[in-house]
């Protein structure tokens, strides 16, 4: 499906993701509830096996995840043993930053959750903060063993279209490859792109990424056809 097949929604409004988690927020700090595990735990535990068996923590990897919101999947892999201090989520919604944070703080005795930085950043936009212990002179690109997206993408394409029909979501992979450093990896959930469409949006000589793996979903049948309901893909930057 091309980016420009799907129509503008709520949901890729900088407002909508304000809203859920302003919302998300005082929910939390009334009732401790943290709020909507994106894709559900399924999507955070295969994102997390598939790191655990590629990007080792032993190998202390720099992990940037894009769209990070509540920040779940960052708390899972703190759990699963990554360094939190080389671990950053960035959001574009304040909220969804300041939700993480309060969360974090709140996980502070669980591996360290409350080391994991958190910061506001329009990824197509704004340049990614560096956190400390990298090399000075990519702090600000080709910086990370790791980049995540789950579901981040997925709300882009549906952000309104420009006068010529081109989504914000035009210019994201090529961002994306900015940010990988050589022999790092991107991991992607997705449940707008099937995995040959995201292998065609990502891996190509823009970006510089290759396809590395995939994470398998189980499959469903209706009408003659078969599919998933995500897709998961890993494409490495060589």
């Amino acid at each position: 499906m091309s980016s420009t097949d799907l129509q503008p929604s709520k949901l890729g409004t900088k407002e909508h993701w304000d809203n859920v988690y302003s919302s998300e927020l005082t929910n939390f700090e009334e009732i401790g509830d943290e709020g909507e595990v994106w894709f559900g735990e399924d999507s955070v535990e295969k994102m997390v096996d598939w790191a655990l068996e590629n990007v080792r923590p032993e190998g202390s990897p720099f992990i940037l995840e894009v769209g990070a919101g509540n920040g779940n999947l960052l708390f899972a892999l703190c759990e699963a043993g990554y360094d939190p201090n080389r671990i950053l989520g960035v959001d574009y919604s304040p909220d969804a930053v300041k939700l993480a944070q309060a969360i974090a703080h709140a996980k502070a005795t669980s591996r360290d959750a409350d080391k994991i930085t958190f910061a506001v950043c329009d990824f197509l936009q704004d340049d990614v903060v560096p956190l400390q212990g990298m090399i000075p002179e990519v702090r600000s690109i080709a910086s990370w063993d790791l980049v995540l997206d789950k579901g981040t993408f997925d709300a882009i394409v549906l952000a309104e279209k420009d006068e010529g029909g081109r989504t914000p979501a035009e210019g994201y992979p090529a961002r994306i490859g900015r940010v990988v450093k050589p022999n790092g990896f991107f991991l992607i959930t997705s449940c707008n792109f099937t995995e040959e469409e995201l292998k065609a949006k990502f891996a190509n000589a823009e970006t510089g990424l290759q396809c590395h793996s995939r994470v398998p979903w189980p499959t469903f049948s209706f009408g003659g056809h078969s599919g998933n309901v995500y897709s998961t893909v890993a494409f490495q930057k060589l």
